[in-house]
Protein backbone atom coordinates (compact mmCIF):
# COMPACT_ATOMS: atom_id res chain seq x y z
CA UNK A 1 0.00 0.00 0.00
CA UNK A 2 1.40 3.42 -0.99
CA UNK A 3 1.19 6.37 1.55
CA UNK A 4 0.42 10.19 0.59
CA UNK A 5 0.48 13.57 2.33
CA UNK A 6 -3.13 14.67 2.34
CA UNK A 7 -2.72 17.98 0.77
CA UNK A 8 0.02 21.26 2.36
CA UNK A 9 -0.54 19.01 5.82
CA UNK A 10 2.01 16.31 7.42
CA UNK A 11 -0.95 13.95 7.58
CA UNK A 12 -0.34 10.44 5.25
CA UNK A 13 -3.02 8.22 4.35
CA UNK A 14 -3.16 5.24 2.03
CA UNK A 15 -4.26 5.84 -1.58
CA UNK A 16 -6.80 3.46 -1.08
CA UNK A 17 -9.55 5.00 1.51
CA UNK A 18 -12.50 2.66 2.86
CA UNK A 19 -15.84 4.48 2.87
CA UNK A 20 -18.49 3.28 4.86
CA UNK A 21 -22.04 4.40 4.10
CA UNK A 22 -22.77 0.96 3.46
CA UNK A 23 -22.12 0.09 7.15
CA UNK A 24 -25.49 -0.44 9.01
CA UNK A 25 -28.30 -2.08 8.20
CA UNK A 26 -30.73 1.18 7.59
CA UNK A 27 -33.98 1.12 7.92
CA UNK A 28 -36.69 2.21 4.88
CA UNK A 29 -36.45 5.56 6.24
CA UNK A 30 -33.00 5.99 4.62
CA UNK A 31 -31.44 5.83 1.14
CA UNK A 32 -29.17 3.44 2.14
CA UNK A 33 -32.18 0.55 3.13
CA UNK A 34 -31.66 -2.69 1.46
CA UNK A 35 -27.95 -2.08 0.16
CA UNK A 36 -26.04 -1.91 3.67
CA UNK A 37 -23.88 -4.92 5.39
CA UNK A 38 -24.65 -5.80 8.92
CA UNK A 39 -22.55 -4.82 11.66
CA UNK A 40 -20.28 -8.28 11.94
CA UNK A 41 -19.47 -7.76 7.91
CA UNK A 42 -19.07 -4.40 8.70
CA UNK A 43 -16.41 -4.92 11.36
CA UNK A 44 -14.28 -7.94 9.15
CA UNK A 45 -14.55 -5.68 6.31
CA UNK A 46 -12.81 -3.17 8.76
CA UNK A 47 -10.74 -5.22 10.22
CA UNK A 48 -9.05 -6.61 6.51
CA UNK A 49 -8.98 -3.55 5.53
CA UNK A 50 -6.16 -2.25 8.39
CA UNK A 51 -4.73 -5.67 7.68
CA UNK A 52 -4.04 -4.81 4.05
CA UNK A 53 -2.67 -1.28 5.03
CA UNK A 54 -5.63 1.15 4.39
CA UNK A 55 -5.15 3.58 7.18
CA UNK A 56 -7.80 5.96 6.12
CA UNK A 57 -11.71 5.58 6.83
CA UNK A 58 -14.62 7.67 5.67
CA UNK A 59 -17.97 8.31 7.22
CA UNK A 60 -20.74 10.70 7.88
CA UNK A 61 -23.43 11.79 10.71
CA UNK A 62 -26.13 11.43 8.04
CA UNK A 63 -24.84 7.91 7.16
CA UNK A 64 -28.08 5.21 7.82
CA UNK A 65 -30.44 6.09 10.03
CA UNK A 66 -29.64 9.24 12.97
CA UNK A 67 -26.24 8.04 12.45
CA UNK A 68 -26.17 4.56 12.31
CA UNK A 69 -23.22 4.47 10.46
CA UNK A 70 -21.25 5.68 13.32
CA UNK A 71 -22.72 3.92 15.63
CA UNK A 72 -21.45 0.89 14.06
CA UNK A 73 -17.86 2.35 13.59
CA UNK A 74 -17.71 3.51 17.54
CA UNK A 75 -18.22 0.30 18.56
CA UNK A 76 -15.84 -1.60 16.45
CA UNK A 77 -13.36 0.98 17.85
CA UNK A 78 -13.99 0.16 21.20
CA UNK A 79 -14.10 -3.70 20.79
CA UNK A 80 -10.90 -3.86 18.03
CA UNK A 81 -9.01 -1.66 20.21
CA UNK A 82 -7.72 -0.12 16.82
CA UNK A 83 -8.26 3.60 16.92
CA UNK A 84 -4.68 4.83 17.11
CA UNK A 85 -4.77 3.24 13.56
CA UNK A 86 -6.94 4.65 11.97
CA UNK A 87 -6.94 8.49 10.30
CA UNK A 88 -10.63 9.00 10.92
CA UNK A 89 -12.32 11.45 8.22
CA UNK A 90 -16.04 12.37 8.89
CA UNK A 91 -18.45 14.98 7.75
CA UNK A 92 -21.20 17.31 8.76
CA UNK A 93 -23.65 19.43 6.87
CA UNK A 94 -27.07 17.96 5.96
CA UNK A 95 -30.42 17.59 8.15
CA UNK A 96 -30.16 15.57 11.16
CA UNK A 97 -33.38 16.01 12.62
CA UNK A 98 -36.02 18.72 12.66
CA UNK A 99 -36.06 22.34 13.09
CA UNK A 100 -34.40 25.04 11.62
CA UNK A 101 -30.83 25.00 13.46
CA UNK A 102 -30.48 20.87 12.55
CA UNK A 103 -28.82 21.51 9.07
CA UNK A 104 -26.21 24.30 7.87
CA UNK A 105 -23.20 25.16 8.93
CA UNK A 106 -23.28 27.65 10.98
CA UNK A 107 -21.27 27.69 14.29
CA UNK A 108 -24.26 26.55 16.53
CA UNK A 109 -24.82 23.61 14.42
CA UNK A 110 -21.23 22.60 14.47
CA UNK A 111 -20.96 22.62 17.79
CA UNK A 112 -23.47 20.55 18.16
CA UNK A 113 -22.53 17.81 15.19
CA UNK A 114 -18.89 17.64 16.49
CA UNK A 115 -19.85 16.63 19.74
CA UNK A 116 -22.83 14.13 18.12
CA UNK A 117 -20.23 12.62 16.03
CA UNK A 118 -17.24 12.37 18.74
CA UNK A 119 -19.99 10.28 21.24
CA UNK A 120 -21.07 7.80 18.26
CA UNK A 121 -17.72 6.91 17.36
CA UNK A 122 -16.21 6.65 20.82
CA UNK A 123 -13.68 8.82 19.98
CA UNK A 124 -11.86 11.54 21.70
CA UNK A 125 -11.16 13.69 18.29
CA UNK A 126 -11.56 13.77 14.49
CA UNK A 127 -8.88 13.43 12.52
CA UNK A 128 -10.21 15.09 9.14
CA UNK A 129 -13.37 16.56 9.68
CA UNK A 130 -15.23 17.95 6.49
CA UNK A 131 -18.06 20.25 5.51
CA UNK A 132 -20.20 18.30 3.37
CA UNK A 133 -21.58 20.71 0.77
CA UNK A 134 -21.01 24.37 0.94
CA UNK A 135 -23.45 26.20 2.97
CA UNK A 136 -25.04 29.50 0.99
CA UNK A 137 -27.36 30.57 4.14
CA UNK A 138 -24.05 30.91 6.31
CA UNK A 139 -20.95 33.29 6.11
CA UNK A 140 -18.13 30.54 4.89
CA UNK A 141 -16.16 32.92 7.67
CA UNK A 142 -18.79 32.00 10.32
CA UNK A 143 -17.97 28.16 9.52
CA UNK A 144 -14.20 28.37 9.71
CA UNK A 145 -14.08 30.47 12.88
CA UNK A 146 -16.07 27.64 14.30
CA UNK A 147 -13.88 24.79 12.94
CA UNK A 148 -10.73 26.47 13.69
CA UNK A 149 -11.95 26.57 17.32
CA UNK A 150 -12.34 23.12 17.28
CA UNK A 151 -8.58 22.54 16.03
CA UNK A 152 -7.63 24.50 18.90
CA UNK A 153 -9.89 22.67 21.30
CA UNK A 154 -8.49 19.14 19.85
CA UNK A 155 -11.67 18.18 18.64
CA UNK A 156 -10.30 17.96 15.42
CA UNK A 157 -7.11 17.94 13.88
CA UNK A 158 -7.39 19.15 9.82
CA UNK A 159 -10.45 20.25 8.08
CA UNK A 160 -11.55 19.61 4.69
CA UNK A 161 -14.54 20.64 2.31
CA UNK A 162 -17.20 18.25 -0.09
CA UNK A 163 -19.25 19.42 -2.53
CA UNK A 164 -17.99 22.62 -2.84
CA UNK A 165 -18.36 25.07 -6.13
CA UNK A 166 -14.84 25.77 -7.08
CA UNK A 167 -15.28 29.78 -6.71
CA UNK A 168 -16.36 29.57 -2.76
CA UNK A 169 -13.61 26.73 -2.26
CA UNK A 170 -11.16 28.86 -3.53
CA UNK A 171 -13.04 31.79 -1.63
CA UNK A 172 -12.32 30.09 1.94
CA UNK A 173 -8.70 29.09 1.35
CA UNK A 174 -8.14 32.96 0.66
CA UNK A 175 -10.26 33.73 3.72
CA UNK A 176 -7.99 31.62 6.45
CA UNK A 177 -5.38 32.39 4.68
CA UNK A 178 -5.71 36.35 5.06
CA UNK A 179 -7.07 35.85 8.62
CA UNK A 180 -5.22 33.02 9.89
CA UNK A 181 -7.85 30.54 10.77
CA UNK A 182 -7.23 26.71 9.94
CA UNK A 183 -7.91 25.97 5.90
CA UNK A 184 -9.00 22.97 4.12
CA UNK A 185 -6.34 20.45 3.53
CA UNK A 186 -8.36 18.57 0.79
CA UNK A 187 -11.57 18.22 -0.93
CA UNK A 188 -13.94 14.78 -1.27
CA UNK A 189 -15.35 15.27 -4.54
CA UNK A 190 -17.26 13.28 -7.03
CA UNK A 191 -15.17 12.00 -9.56
CA UNK A 192 -15.02 9.13 -11.75
CA UNK A 193 -14.17 7.71 -15.63
CA UNK A 194 -18.01 8.56 -15.70
CA UNK A 195 -17.87 12.13 -13.49
CA UNK A 196 -14.85 14.10 -15.05
CA UNK A 197 -16.75 17.47 -14.06
CA UNK A 198 -14.21 18.42 -11.56
CA UNK A 199 -11.55 18.83 -14.06
CA UNK A 200 -12.40 22.21 -15.53
CA UNK A 201 -11.87 23.86 -12.32
CA UNK A 202 -11.57 21.58 -8.83
CA UNK A 203 -8.37 20.34 -10.05
CA UNK A 204 -6.47 23.00 -11.17
CA UNK A 205 -8.03 24.84 -7.80
CA UNK A 206 -6.68 22.32 -5.52
CA UNK A 207 -3.26 22.05 -7.58
CA UNK A 208 -2.43 25.91 -6.65
CA UNK A 209 -3.95 25.71 -3.35
CA UNK A 210 -2.44 22.35 -2.25
CA UNK A 211 -5.32 20.86 -1.56
CA UNK A 212 -5.73 16.56 -1.70
CA UNK A 213 -8.31 15.83 -3.58
CA UNK A 214 -10.70 12.63 -1.88
CA UNK A 215 -12.45 10.98 -5.45
CA UNK A 216 -15.85 9.68 -4.54
CA UNK A 217 -18.09 7.50 -6.25
CA UNK A 218 -15.22 6.50 -7.99
CA UNK A 219 -16.84 3.17 -9.26
CA UNK A 220 -19.72 5.77 -10.44
CA UNK A 221 -22.18 4.00 -8.15
CA UNK A 222 -20.99 0.26 -8.99
CA UNK A 223 -21.55 1.31 -13.04
CA UNK A 224 -17.68 0.75 -13.54
CA UNK A 225 -17.32 -2.57 -11.49
CA UNK A 226 -18.50 -4.35 -15.02
CA UNK A 227 -21.10 -6.54 -13.73
CA UNK A 228 -23.33 -4.36 -16.48
CA UNK A 229 -23.86 -5.19 -19.50
CA UNK A 230 -25.29 -2.85 -22.07
CA UNK A 231 -29.06 -3.38 -23.02
CA UNK A 232 -29.19 -5.62 -19.64
CA UNK A 233 -30.98 -4.90 -16.41
CA UNK A 234 -28.75 -4.28 -13.41
CA UNK A 235 -28.20 -7.82 -11.38
CA UNK A 236 -30.82 -8.51 -8.70
CA UNK A 237 -29.46 -7.23 -5.23
CA UNK A 238 -26.88 -4.64 -6.92
CA UNK A 239 -27.42 -1.07 -5.60
CA UNK A 240 -28.03 -0.06 -9.09
CA UNK A 241 -31.06 -2.03 -8.93
CA UNK A 242 -32.77 -0.34 -6.79
CA UNK A 243 -31.83 3.13 -7.87
CA UNK A 244 -33.51 1.99 -11.42
CA UNK A 245 -33.20 5.51 -12.54
CA UNK A 246 -30.03 5.85 -11.87
CA UNK A 247 -29.03 2.74 -13.63
CA UNK A 248 -30.94 4.51 -16.90
CA UNK A 249 -28.86 7.84 -16.71
CA UNK A 250 -25.56 5.26 -17.15
CA UNK A 251 -27.51 4.13 -20.56
CA UNK A 252 -25.32 6.11 -23.10
CA UNK A 253 -23.33 5.47 -26.11
CA UNK A 254 -20.19 7.34 -24.00
CA UNK A 255 -20.82 4.99 -20.74
CA UNK A 256 -20.88 2.47 -22.63
CA UNK A 257 -17.61 2.95 -24.66
CA UNK A 258 -15.70 3.80 -21.27
CA UNK A 259 -16.64 0.47 -19.68
CA UNK A 260 -15.77 -1.41 -22.77
CA UNK A 261 -12.00 0.40 -22.53
CA UNK A 262 -12.35 -0.57 -18.55
CA UNK A 263 -12.49 -4.14 -19.50
CA UNK A 264 -10.19 -4.37 -22.42
CA UNK A 265 -7.46 -2.69 -19.98
CA UNK A 266 -8.54 -4.83 -17.26
CA UNK A 267 -7.87 -8.27 -19.76
CA UNK A 268 -4.75 -6.92 -20.50
CA UNK A 269 -3.44 -6.77 -16.51
CA UNK A 270 -5.11 -9.64 -15.93
CA UNK A 271 -7.01 -7.27 -12.96
CA UNK A 272 -10.80 -6.15 -12.77
CA UNK A 273 -13.00 -2.86 -14.10
CA UNK A 274 -13.11 -2.20 -10.59
CA UNK A 275 -9.45 -2.22 -10.13
CA UNK A 276 -8.16 -0.41 -13.20
CA UNK A 277 -11.15 2.77 -12.33
CA UNK A 278 -9.64 3.28 -9.10
CA UNK A 279 -5.81 2.63 -10.64
CA UNK A 280 -6.82 5.82 -13.40
CA UNK A 281 -7.76 8.13 -10.44
CA UNK A 282 -4.65 7.90 -8.42
CA UNK A 283 -2.29 8.65 -11.75
CA UNK A 284 -5.00 11.95 -11.82
CA UNK A 285 -3.34 15.26 -10.56
CA UNK A 286 -3.80 16.11 -7.18
CA UNK A 287 -5.89 12.78 -5.83
CA UNK A 288 -4.40 11.65 -2.70
CA UNK A 289 -6.55 8.82 -1.96
CA UNK A 290 -9.46 7.28 -3.35
CA UNK A 291 -12.70 5.98 -1.37
CA UNK A 292 -14.34 3.04 -2.06
CA UNK A 293 -16.95 1.28 -0.65
CA UNK A 294 -18.02 -2.59 0.23
CA UNK A 295 -20.76 -4.61 1.15
CA UNK A 296 -18.88 -7.57 1.51
CA UNK A 297 -15.02 -8.85 1.88
CA UNK A 298 -14.78 -10.07 -1.58
CA UNK A 299 -16.11 -6.67 -2.60
CA UNK A 300 -12.77 -5.17 -0.65
CA UNK A 301 -10.53 -7.94 -2.10
CA UNK A 302 -11.43 -6.98 -5.56
CA UNK A 303 -10.85 -3.01 -4.83
CA UNK A 304 -7.64 -4.19 -2.84
CA UNK A 305 -5.92 -4.96 -6.29
CA UNK A 306 -5.87 -1.24 -7.36
CA UNK A 307 -3.50 -0.58 -4.94
CA UNK A 308 -1.07 -2.85 -6.70
CA UNK A 309 -2.09 -2.01 -10.36
CA UNK A 310 0.26 -0.11 -12.33
CA UNK A 311 -1.08 1.57 -15.62
CA UNK A 312 1.18 2.62 -18.31
CA UNK A 313 0.59 5.76 -20.35
CA UNK A 314 -0.56 3.88 -23.19
CA UNK A 315 -3.56 2.32 -20.60
CA UNK A 316 -3.90 6.16 -19.19
CA UNK A 317 -4.41 7.44 -22.85
CA UNK A 318 -7.10 4.95 -23.82
CA UNK A 319 -9.34 5.22 -21.00
CA UNK A 320 -9.34 9.29 -21.10
CA UNK A 321 -9.80 8.96 -24.53
CA UNK A 322 -12.83 6.83 -24.09
CA UNK A 323 -13.92 8.77 -21.25
CA UNK A 324 -13.47 12.17 -22.82
CA UNK A 325 -15.95 14.87 -22.46
CA UNK A 326 -17.74 18.36 -23.10
CA UNK A 327 -15.43 20.91 -22.05
CA UNK A 328 -18.08 23.35 -21.98
CA UNK A 329 -17.77 27.39 -22.48
CA UNK A 330 -15.46 28.80 -21.74
CA UNK A 331 -12.89 26.06 -21.58
CA UNK A 332 -13.07 24.54 -24.87
CA UNK A 333 -12.99 28.18 -26.13
CA UNK A 334 -9.60 28.70 -24.58
CA UNK A 335 -8.36 25.43 -25.33
CA UNK A 336 -9.20 25.76 -29.03
CA UNK A 337 -7.49 29.70 -29.22
CA UNK A 338 -4.82 28.48 -27.18
CA UNK A 339 -3.59 26.23 -29.39
CA UNK A 340 -4.22 27.68 -32.68
CA UNK A 341 -3.23 31.52 -31.53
Amino acid sequence: MEYRKLGHSGLKVSTLCLGTMTFGEADETSFMHGVGANEATSFAIMDKSLDAGINFFDTADVYGNDGLTERVIGKWFTQAKRRDEVVLATKFRFRMGEGPNNTGASRRRIVKTVEDSLRRLATDRIDLYQIHMQDIDTPEQETLRALDDLVRAGKVLYIGASNYAAYRLTQSVMTSEHQGLERFIALQAQYSLVTRDIEREHVPACQAHQLGIIPWSPLAGGFLTGKYEKDGAAPAGSRLDKWKQRYAGFNTPRNWAILEAVKAVAAAHESTPAAVSLAWLLNKPAVTSVIFGARSVAQLDDNLKAAALELSEADMQQLDEASAFELGYPYGFMKDVQSRW
